[in-house]
């Protein structure tokens, strides 16, 4: 069965199909005050720029005018008729010099992100840069256990064997974070995503609804991952750590155990698609708040 997921994921990603836990209805995440969005925050010319996997590139978000629209999307521009909640909750309300690139591409990994921002050239002087970065995810779960671990799919592996795959993760994410950097010599604000657990903290990813085998040491190479993509954002003054991990403890596949120490009561419901590596249109939601309330406490103008 393991030989036939990568058939299976590519029916998904064409059809859609397969049992998921309920999904829910409605708006999800935090709430976003409408306040700091009635003013300008910048003039001027600003990028924003999506760099890494799926998550930023959108895949699971919900479906606008044929193409999905992912949490970056939706940081960029609201769907008014879908989110009526977030009218005017967005950055365009407040950049009116803004213009998008999206760099992100399924199924990458982190050495993939670092050589295409190498090759990406600088931007002008007088452009600031707001960076979203998803890094990191893929280098874990690929090759969903089909395949011996390696540093570039490290599915199944022990931490011992995975400890000099995880620092050479640690020099590639400062290697990329230095160099969106030089990227933007204007300046930039690089909003950081760490990583998410669709076992909800448990590890059991064998009772996940995707065929996976069981990972005993899964959390612990998350858990160092994580731990450098803090550490990182720690050490840098423009670098912002998204926890998205923190976001969506209790809507991955534990969502319906009450007894479970991240139930949410009111949203008892499930953020991923059914292949586990992206946020469903709810998921996207979600972080697109979380992504907008980090941006507020740095861009926003301060009233105080």
């Amino acid at each position: 069965l393991l030989i036939l997921l990568p058939i299976l994921l590519g029916v998904y990603r064409r059809y859609g199909i397969w049992w998921t836990p309920p999904w829910g209805t409605g708006p999800a995440g935090p709430g976003v005050s409408v306040e700091p969005f009635r003013r300008a925050w910048r003039e001027g010319p600003v990028l924003l720029f999506g760099l890494g996997d799926s998550i930023t590139r959108g895949f699971g978000g919900i479906e606008h005018e044929g193409r999905e629209r992912g949490y970056l999307d939706l940081v960029a521009h609201n769907l008014d008729a879908h989110y009526p909640d977030m009218r005017g909750k967005d950055l365009a309300a407040v950049l009116p010099g803004m213009r998008i690139l999206n760099h992100a591409c399924d199924f990458t990994i982190s050495k993939e992100h670092l050589r295409w921002l190498r090759a990406m050239p600088a931007q002008a002087p007088d452009v600031f840069g707001i960076v979203c970065v998803s890094t990191g995810g893929n280098d874990l779960i690929h090759f969903y256990g089909r395949e011996p671990p390696t540093a570039d799919g490290m599915y199944g592996a022990t931490l011992g064997q995975a400890r000099p795959w995880i620092e050479g993760f640690r020099q590639r994410l400062d290697d990329i974070l230095d160099a969106v950097g030089e990227k933007f010599p204007g300046g930039c604000e690089i909003f950081l995503l760490n990583i998410y657990d669709p076992t909800d903290g448990v590890g059991d990813i064998e009772n996940a609804n995707v065929p996976l085998p069981a990972w005993p040491d899964g959390l612990k190479l998350l858990d160092a991952y994580n731990r450098i993509l803090r550490e990182a954002a720690d050490a840098r003054r423009n670098v912002r750590l998204v926890d998205l991990h923190g976001l969506f403890l209790g809507h991955g596949i534990h969502c319906r155990d009450r007894d479970h120490p991240h139930y949410d009561a009111k949203d008892p419901h499930y953020w991923y698609t059914w292949i586990l590596e992206d946020p469903n249109a709810r998921g996207h939601d979600a972080l697109r708040r979380l992504v907008l309330l980090k941006m507020i406490e740095v861009l926003a103008p301060d009233d105080g």
